[in-house]
């Protein structure tokens, strides 16, 4: 996986959608621009701007996925 930097744009992995069971709505449409990085202990978070509102603000990098490489997941 390659690492997030400030300035990608995002989405929510696949994997992480469909563990909570996010098939529809905003979460799954959602596409953001990554502001900074946060660690945070062992877990890294994104600070995310996203398209859509009342989304978190930041979001666990494990959870997340280059929007150019959203075709490309499993």
């Amino acid at each position: 996986m390659q690492e997030l930097q400030v300035g990608d744009t995002v989405a929510y992995s696949k994997a992480f959608l469909q563990s909570i069971s996010a098939y529809t709505g905003d979460m799954p449409q959602a596409r953001g621009k990554v502001t900074a990085l946060v660690p945070v202990g062992e877990v890294t978070l994104a600070a995310i701007d996203w398209n859509l509102p009342d989304l978190p603000a930041r979001v666990n990098v494990k959870n997340l996925v280059l929007a150019s490489r959203i075709a490309f997941e499993l």
